[in-house]
């Protein structure tokens, strides 16, 4: 499973020119789900990206966590974040999961992730969507859990 987390200031998902969600101060994450992956592997991402040390503390070094400052996550199905580019120039998504087991998963996470105290908002699952962002510092991290890890 990756995400590609977005520190904001502000994002927002609108479907055929209408606004779906929105959320202020906080993360936009495009997730994507590998073949493989398990509800596990949704947990153990989910508690990274609530905990996960991006915004800055009053020193203005990164130190506190989303739930620390009271963020929101904006989770955004982003199957693409799977595509194999070695073979060419047309992308190969054959590593990205099927998409009702992915459902499924992404549903998953944003649950856990709303478990653990996050405030949570959502893309819309298969629809072709405008993502719209405020990116703060910029600051853009990678994460990646699979089920092959403990």
């Amino acid at each position: 499973m990756r995400a590609l987390l977005q520190r904001v200031k502000r994002a927002a998902v609108r479907v055929g020119g209408n606004l779906i969600s929105e959320i202020g101060p906080g993360v936009l994450v495009l997730l994507g789900v590998g073949a493989n992956e398990d509800e596990a592997v949704c947990c153990r991402l989910a508690a990274q990206v609530a905990k996960l040390r991006i915004f800055d503390d009053t020193a203005g070094k990164m130190n506190l966590s989303l739930l620390e400052v009271g963020g929101a996550a904006l989770v955004v199905p982003q199957f693409t974040l799977y595509a194999d580019t070695t073979r060419g120039l047309r992308p190969f998504f054959g590593a990205a999961c099927e998409p009702g087991r992915a459902r499924e998963l992404y549903e998953r996470f944003i649950a856990e992730v709303a478990r653990l105290g996050v405030e949570t908002r959502t893309g819309s699952f298969g629809a072709r969507m405008d993502v719209e962002l405020v990116n703060d510092g910029p600051v853009t991290i990678m994460l990646e859990a699979s089920g092959d890890r403990g």
